[in-house]
């Protein structure tokens, strides 16, 4: 960081932050290896894509409960305490599906990994609220988009670390079976909590002044269509991602464990660095109100990525010289890791929306309210990427991602600046 960024970051609530931060990338490495522990791990055992994407369902469902109530807990107690309860509620979730007897019954072990994964959903949303909540408690200013590039490097760096965990998964699962991986995991946070504690003692994230019911609800016209951007935008990603692609690169283009993840890897550990690196390229997205209009263009770029892999394809749309063994893989690969780059501005041009828009004694609230409409999101495209796979293939859950895009399009079309920014344009 410059010494201009410096002079705008308290040094106490910086090395706090820093602990934050720490923190919640070590989570972010189980979650990533643990989604593709259960992912592939169950496929090996038999469940069908529906099944799988069943496993999911309450990881995400809990996303949405503990992110309307999570803000409100770390806006009252402070985000320390969100903190360490998502990395207990973890190693919890960690050891319970250790735990289970491959013996047991395909319908009692669907339900026993659906509650293992629900406090897994409970774990990753406590600690990413804590963690995106508290740039803005030590970015002082906003002045040359200082407040875009944390939440850009913040939110980019975890995206690249849950890439490492999916590859980690993979070769855990190949190297130490399911069970034994687990236990590794849990280790590790206990150790990582064992950590914070010691380290982190600001109550960063308690609001000054009393929250009330009416707070859960109560948002300003450009969060409420920010969020709802955010639910088909996230949606678009998942109807394809968590289910279609790694079981039809296993089943139809007969990759391995650890291949799979390795291209699931690589896919979000690009997405993580290009969301890092997007406040370089949009030098001019500064504020709200043109981070706002970036928004709608790139999200018009999005939607035409899987409308044109879905039609590559489609038999017939072949690309002369490919053969047709060669095809696929090319143009899903190489279709998915462009997608995976848009994506990422996207994705880094929301989540700075979502802060910028938000007062400081109150982001807590208002990260919570943005991120249970993310995991609607996740929730609705994880269901259907199991449903739509299972009923009609992999180029139906592309469509369907497609028309997700242009929806959240149409809902960012009304955002603008916030009510500070109009005003100081008005005044120059």
């Amino acid at each position: 960081m410059t010494g201009a960024d410096n002079k705008a970051v308290p040094s106490g609530d910086g090395r706090t932050y820093a602990s934050v931060t720490a923190a919640y990338w070590a989570f972010t490495l189980t979650d990533g290896a643990l989604r593709m522990l259960v992912l592939l791990h169950f496929h090996q055992l038999g469940f069908t894509p529906l099944d799988i994407a069943s496993l999911f369902l309450l990881y995400e469902a809990m996303g949405v409960i503990t992110n309307f109530l999570g803000g409100w807990i770390g806006a009252r107690f402070g985000l320390r305490i969100t903190l360490f309860a998502g990395l207990a509620v973890q190693i919890a979730a960690l050891l319970m599906l250790s735990a289970m007897d491959p013996a047991w019954t395909v319908f009692f072990s669907v339900g026993y990994v659906m509650v293992a994964q629900a406090l897994s959903g409970v774990a990753k949303d406590l600690t990413k609220m804590s963690s995106k909540s508290a740039v803005k408690l030590v970015v002082a200013s906003e002045e040359d988009g200082l407040l875009f590039r944390w939440v850009a490097v913040l939110t980019g760096s975890k995206n690249a670390l849950k890439g490492v965990g999916f590859l980690l998964g993979g070769v855990m699962l190949e190297g130490l079976g399911f069970t034994h991986a687990l236990y590794a995991m849990a280790g590790m946070l206990a150790v990582v909590l064992a950590a914070a504690l010691l380290t982190i003692k600001a109550d960063l994230g308690r609001s000054k002044s009393k929250i009330g019911k009416r707070d859960l609800f109560a948002k300003t016209r450009e969060i409420n269509f920010l969020s709802a951007a955010r639910i088909f935008l996230f949606a678009s990603r998942d109807v394809w991602f968590v289910v279609g692609v790694p079981i039809f690169l296993y089943d139809q283009l007969s990759w391995s464990f650890d291949r799979v993840g390795l291209f699931m890897a690589v896919w979000v550990v690009g997405y993580g660095i290009v969301q890092a690196l997007v406040p370089r390229f949009l030098r001019r997205t500064r504020d709200a109100g043109t981070a706002a209009r970036s928004a709608v263009f790139w999200g018009g770029v999005l939607a035409l990525l899987p409308a044109l892999i879905a039609a590559g394809l489609t038999p017939g749309w072949m690309p002369a010289g490919f053969g047709a063994g060669d095809a696929p893989a090319i143009i899903l690969v190489g279709g998915l890791l462009l997608f995976g780059v848009v994506f990422a501005v996207n994705s880094a041009l929301h989540s700075y929306l979502i802060v910028a828009y938000s007062d400081a004694d109150k982001v807590a609230l208002n990260v919570g309210f943005y991120y249970m409409a993310n995991a609607v999101g996740r929730f609705a495209g994880t269901l259907l990427s199991g449903l739509i796979y299972q009923l009609a293939g992999l180029m139906a859950t592309l469509w369907v991602s497609a028309a997700m895009v242009l929806l959240a399009v149409v809902l960012t079309l009304p955002l603008r600046a916030p009510s500070r920014d109009r005003a100081a344009v008005t005044q120059t």
